[in-house]
């Protein structure tokens, strides 16, 4: 069954369990951008004052904190994330507790929010890299680009340690060099 895809890292980390091909992937990622981007755009077009009075929504490390506190932040944010969607869409667990009904938007959504409650403070929570591309693409000024790099690294890297616990820890299945 098809999934909503609107995160390069949680694609990412799909592609890595092998739940999807590198050409599916990529074109997901990319449509996943150009959306970003044009939701930025509408944001901005229907709400210009309170768009720049919030620095477009462009992800930054606060003040007070380093550029390693922020990757740390987006690393395990996005772990949370990623893992909790392998958690709660895996078959086994499903045919091993087929008698409790769950939904997996429930799970998938209260991790979202509980990241966004730790990270919000710290880089205003990216955990998706078309977001914190879109919002810097559309809002164009050096503060969203300065850092920007965190905002693709720490999810990519975050998803992939997500990826390979899940398939290899808690699965025990080994990688594979072969993909479909």
């Amino acid at each position: 069954s098809q999934r909503g895809h609107i995160n390069p890292a949680v694609t990412f980390g799909l592609f890595l369990a092998r739940k999807l091909s590198l050409t599916r992937a990529i074109f997901y990622i990319i449509m996943q951008c150009l959306g970003a981007i044009c939701g930025a755009g509408v944001v901005k077009g229907f709400q210009q004052g309170l768009y720049m009075g919030n620095g477009g929504g462009a992800n930054v490390v606060a003040s007070g904190y380093t550029k390693g506190d922020g990757l740390g932040a987006e690393i395990i944010g996005t772990f949370v994330l990623v893992y909790t969607v392998f958690s709660a869409t895996d078959a086994k667990r499903n045919a091993r507790d087929s008698h409790v009904p769950i939904l997996a938007p429930l799970p998938i959504g209260f991790a979202v929010f509980l990241v966004h409650l730790a990270t919000i403070p710290i880089t205003g929570t990216g955990i998706n890299p078309a977001r914190s591309l879109g919002a810097a693409i559309i809002y164009n000024r050096d503060h969203a680009w300065n850092d920007h790099w965190i905002f693709w690294v720490g999810p990519f890297v975050g998803a992939a340690l997500a990826a390979v616990y899940h398939q290899v820890i808690i699965r025990a299945i080994p990688f594979n060099k072969s993909r479909s």
